[in-house]
């Protein structure tokens, strides 16, 4: 059963996760703050976390920084905020989802089942192991990347994008496609969240970030990874 933290201090919206998430058959634990959070995912170790940033005693970014300090567990952001600082600063704290409230129901679900693809090991081709360019290396089986001899910490969202890029290198991949195995949605109105972990992953990975070499933007298109 997949596990389910829900940190949220409206019981009216946590009672309607809770009774949604029950029927799908998950397992659902909530919090009304943040340290009570941090208390239960240390205690249940849950598969996902859905994250309110507006609790009573402190931030959801500040339990998001905790919770990254010994956990990769997937975080989505469920929040009021919508302007796009708020959104960057979620997500550079490692957030892998933001969504704005109101939310539909159906789409938060559909995200959940994404995140909990996404942590899920998928085998690999075995030709397919190891990428190496002029500024970073992607080792698949181990998941891990190294740019200047330092290891880059990349959220899972952000591995799963990259990792589907470099896995078919030199091809177009698609808007729609990226939306649909990363995040469950495929409308075209979404593209808003590829345009800023795209943007997060040249941060980390490009030497000139506003010039890429090797994550390639094809306008109305999609993306391509070129070696």
């Amino acid at each position: 059963m997949t596990r389910v933290l829900v940190v949220e201090d409206d019981p009216q919206l946590v009672r309607a996760l809770v009774i949604n998430m029950q029927v799908r058959r998950y397992g659902v634990d909530a919090a009304p703050d943040g340290a009570t959070a941090l208390r239960l995912a240390a205690a249940r170790r849950p598969d996902v976390v859905i994250l309110d940033l507006g609790l009573p005693d402190m931030d959801g970014v500040d339990v998001l920084r905790a919770l990254r300090g010994w956990s990769r567990v997937p975080v989505l952001v469920l929040s009021a905020r919508q302007a796009s600082d708020e959104k960057v600063a979620a997500l550079d704290a490692g957030a892998d989802d933001y969504i704005t409230k109101p939310f539909s129901m159906d789409e938060l679900m559909a995200r959940l089942r994404a995140a909990v693809r996404r942590v899920e090991n998928t085998p690999l081709a075995p030709e397919v192991t190891l990428v190496e360019t002029a500024e970073f290396t992607v080792d698949l089986p181990a998941k891990k990347v190294v740019r200047g001899g330092h290891d880059v910490r990349l959220t899972p969202t952000e591995w799963h994008l990259l990792e589907i890029l470099i896995t078919n290198p030199g091809r177009l991949v698609t808007q729609k496609y990226l939306l649909q195995e990363v995040w469950g949605v495929s409308q075209s109105n979404k593209t808003n969240y590829l345009r800023v972990y795209m943007a997060q992953l040249r941060r980390k990975l490009e030497t000139d970030p506003s010039h890429p070499r090797h994550l390639i933007t094809e306008p109305g298109m999609g993306y391509r990874f070129e070696g």
